[in-house]
């Protein structure tokens, strides 16, 4: 076992965590203790690859998760599924998460992605509160559902060899909060480690992620949780550790427009230093970075598409934000949005 210190010794009022893991590769990844979250349509390969560079050589062990995959898109080789299997070496290590709620099919899928050779970590999602998802029985509506949640997370685990964690919500709604019982039950199907996102699926992302609920979890079982909600900026990373004694945080939507932030946490959380945020130019530089690897990836037509939304995280706070936003929005190719960029310069 190993111990991960949110600061250096002489800083004792940071709390100790602990990782539990016996797996060796397991105890690996909690050396790096603050990780990307799955976000659909924001943490694809450009994204990925753009925060694995601003994290330097501190970061190039940890642990980013990729958008959720159908396992039914793997099963039927579905083009567009399998594509965002793909990753780029200069982002990994991956986890690859698979959502579904058919074992034999979630069990496939995990081996046919373990079998491309990329993949880290297979993660599952138990936790996408999307109706789409939800209606279909997958995602958060699997926690309705625990006896065969275990199941699929038991078939992944026989299917694999690499590490399989899952990630989880507190519970359906406010009147069943189980997420005690599904880690305990996670567990026992032989997974890894679990993300708990501090809210219900009746919540989706609105109020306060409950830590407290969070910390019952990581009483309930031996293996590392990880705590997800509401994390962003070093104060909330300080708290969310202090109170639920977890062995890492998951960054989501703070890392929307804000690839800066998992470096900067991650220092903070290995050294203690608080690096300031970007400068406006720094912000605008990125911005490039992050539409030329879009557009390397998924081709200009779509890449300037997919791109406005990041700009709109971008410039949010920004001097003359909401025009900058229309801008972005009328952009129809890279000369257009390196245009608007360039008014970014120096506000």
């Amino acid at each position: 076992m190993s111990n991960v210190t949110l600061h250096p010794d002489d800083a004792p009022d940071r709390p100790t965590v602990e990782t539990l893991s016996p797996r060796s590769d397991v105890i690996e990844i909690f050396k790096t203790p603050v990780f990307l979250a799955p976000m659909a349509g924001v943490t694809d390969t450009a994204f990925r690859v753009l925060v694995r560079e601003l994290l330097g050589d501190a970061g190039r062990n940890l642990l980013m998760f990729s958008e959720m995959v159908s396992a039914a898109g793997v099963h039927y080789r579905n083009e567009k599924t399998l594509a965002m299997l793909e990753t780029a070496t200069e982002e990994r290590p991956t986890a690859i998460q698979i959502f579904g709620s058919d074992p034999a099919i979630c069990a496939e899928a995990a081996a046919y992605v373990e079998q491309l050779g990329s993949a880290a970590v297979i993660d599952f999602n138990a936790g996408c509160p999307a109706p789409k998802i939800v209606k279909n029985g997958e995602g958060s509506a699997l926690l309705k559902n625990p006896a065969l949640l275990e199941k699929i997370l038991s078939a992944i685990r026989n299917a694999v060899k690499l590490p399989v964690s899952v990630k989880i919500r507190l519970g359906y709604d406010s009147a069943q909060i189980n997420a005690a019982e599904v880690a305990k039950r996670a567990e026992a199907a032989g997974v890894d480690f679990i993300a708990v996102h501090g809210r219900t699926r009746e919540q989706f992302y609105s109020g306060a992620a409950d830590w407290e609920e969070i910390a019952k979890v990581r009483a309930a079982v031996k293996i590392p949780v990880i705590a997800n909600g509401d994390v962003k900026d070093f104060d909330s990373l300080d708290k969310i550790l202090e109170t639920t004694q977890a062995a890492g945080v998951m960054i989501g939507r703070a890392a929307q427009g804000n690839p800066w932030i998992i470096n900067r946490l991650l220092r903070y959380f290995l050294t203690g230093e608080k690096l300031p945020p970007p400068s406006v130019d720094e912000r605008a530089n990125v911005m490039r970075r992050h539409l030329a690897k879009i557009i390397f990836y998924k081709g200009e037509r779509v890449g300037v598409r997919e791109m406005r939304a990041h700009a709109a995280w971008y410039t949010k706070g920004l001097t003359g934000g909401a025009e900058l936003r229309n801008m972005f929005n009328r952009a129809e190719s890279a000369e257009d949005f390196l245009g608007v960029i360039g008014l970014i310069d120096g506000r």
